[in-house]
């Protein structure tokens, strides 16, 4: 089974960001993250523009993707591995109102070690036009379960 494929079926656990908000995952490795939202009315303020929030779930969203994908790369076949990495800090630059119907979300990671990533996310539109940067400080959190 291919990263992509383990990180659908392990964060189609993620309800709010797969089925209320609508996020798709296209293609995941070890270096990048590739999400895409294709928009609606529902994601749209009283001014009929998107949410800045639901801008912000993506980025969040292939953020966790991003900074879980070494572990999802260890898991076997079948196997549900534990994700260990949440956000802890983000900062987000909304740079233009998107046009068009999709929204897509690319991450970069500038540095993941034992127990600390940053990771940084660029949201674009349907012509490519550069939405949000978003830069997001993550934290290694290990569990007994």
């Amino acid at each position: 089974m291919n990263l992509t494929a383990i990180a659908k079926k392990v964060f189609s656990g993620d309800l709010y960001a797969t089925q209320t908000t609508g996020i798709e995952i296209l293609a995941v490795d070890e270096n990048r993250t590739l999400c895409r939202l294709p928009l609606s009315a529902a994601h749209r303020n009283a001014k009929g523009n998107v949410m800045g929030g639901v801008i912000f779930t993506l980025a969040d969203f292939a953020f966790a993707i991003a900074a879980n994908a070494p572990i999802l790369a260890q898991s076997s076949e079948g196997d549900t591995p534990l994700l260990q990495w949440v956000s802890s800090s983000s900062t987000i630059h909304f740079l233009s109102p998107p046009k068009g119907d999709t929204l897509t979300a690319t991450t970069s990671v500038i540095r993941q070690g034992r127990s600390q990533a940053v990771i940084q996310i660029n949201v674009t539109d349907s012509q490519q036009r550069n939405v949000a940067l978003v830069t997001t400080s993550g934290t290694k959190i290990v569990t007994s379960e």
